[in-house]
Order: C-alpha cells, then structure tokens, then sequence
C-alpha cells in the first residue's frame, strides 16, 4: 500500500505515517498543498489522504486541481469542518470519502481499505499525443502512421511521459518509475534514453517536437514547449 499524505500539522502527518508504517505502508509526506498536488502529478499511489485547511493551496483546490487533470486516485480529505455542507462541498469537489478531526486511526485505516476495494477505472489500451500513438497491448507506436521502432525500455520510457502528458518530470522520479529498483542506473541513463527517444519520434518529421527539456526540473511531453 503506497499513500501520499498531505498535512501541515507535523505532530498529526508524522502520527500518521507512524501508524502505517506499522500497516506496513509506504508513505510520503508533503506539508503544503502545493508541494502535495505536485508529489500527487508525478508518482502513482494507492489513497491520498488531503487536510482540508493547508498554506500555499487549500486541500479544495488540490482536490479540485487532479480531477480536472483526470487524476484519480482515491482521496479521503481531513477537516476540522464537519457541518453537512462543508461535506457536500469536499465531495461535489471530487473528494471519494470525507473524515471530520478528530478521527480514529483505525476508522481512517478501514476508510482506506474500503476505497481500495473499489474497482479502477479502466485504463485505455491506446495513448496519444499529437498524431503520436502508442498501443499498450500490440506494442505498436505511430506518428504520422508511420511505424516505430523502440526497444522495450523505450517503450517503457515514453509510455510513461504520455500517461503524463503536460506534466514535468525529474530525473529521479523517471528513474523511480520506468526502470526497477535493482537496475544499475544513474540520472544519465534518463538521458541518454530521452535523446533515442527524441531521434525516433521528433527528429525524422517535420512537426513540432513532442519531448521537452524543461531545465533545472525535467523534462515533459507536449505539444508546445
């Protein structure tokens, strides 16, 4: 079980992270909404559990900020607020469970399990960008209908960068994602399989390119720079 937590209050974010460390969970911390919704864009994980009331972005916005960036991880939103209305409010938001301070270790733990055994959306078996496909059943990548040729781990590579269109990427996090944990690799490696890539979808046609360096951060596809 992998969470992201999002909590500004150390005493209740380290509690919790305490707590399912013992579930044996694998738990990230962010204290402010917006290093949350970024931590949220660039990595996969099983429930987001999101504090309402946070500095730099409120939960709200947060909640609101993935679902129309088509998100959809499970979230179970913390607050302090417990009227009827401010329930509606986090759930019309795209918010899957609502839990009112202060709550039980063991009712958010059950609230958790409960979302993860709701069904995942289905995830379409083709991905495009631009006039770039990709086919995660065949294997078949196209640009411009004409056929592509990637290895394994470039295919791996740029499925990735599609899932995440729009979304700026680190070195690290690419790491983390595309190749296993015991692989020897070094952030170069990003490198160097970032500029295959760019040699066999952007520089053989005429249009404009699709992988973007963003510098000092990453890099990101889409279709403008």
């Amino acid at each position: 079980m992998k969470l992201l937590i999002i909590e500004d209050e150390p005493k209740i974010a380290r509690a919790l992270k305490t707590g399912f460390a013992q579930e044996h969970a694998t738990t990230e911390l962010c204290y402010d909404g917006a290093s949350g919704l970024a931590a949220a864009e660039s990595d996969d994980y099983d429930v987001i559990v999101l504090d309402r009331m946070l500095p730099e972005m409120d939960g709200m916005e947060v909640c609101h900020k993935l679902r129309s960036r088509d998100i959809t991880t499970p979230i179970i939103m913390l607050t302090a607020k417990g009227r009827t209305e401010d329930k509606i409010d986090g759930l019309n938001t795209g918010a899957d469970d609502y839990l009112v301070k202060p709550f039980s270790f063991d009712e958010l733990l059950a609230r958790i399990h409960a979302l993860m055994r709701r069904p995942k959306p289905a995830i379409s078996d083709i991905l495009t960008v631009s006039n770039l496909t990709l086919d995660t059943r065949s294997f078949a990548v196209k640009r411009a209908d004409k056929s592509i040729t990637l290895s394994s781990t470039e295919f791996a590579l740029l499925e990735y960068l599609m899932r995440r269109n729009g979304q700026t990427l680190s070195k690290e996090t690419i790491l983390q994602q595309v190749w296993d944990y015991d692989s020897d690799v070094l952030p170069n490696t990003v490198e160097a399989y970032i500029g295959y890539l760019r040699k066999k979808i952007d520089k053989p046609f005429k249009e404009p390119a699709l992988i973007h360096t963003v510098r000092g951060f990453g890099y990101k596809m889409s279709v403008s720079s």
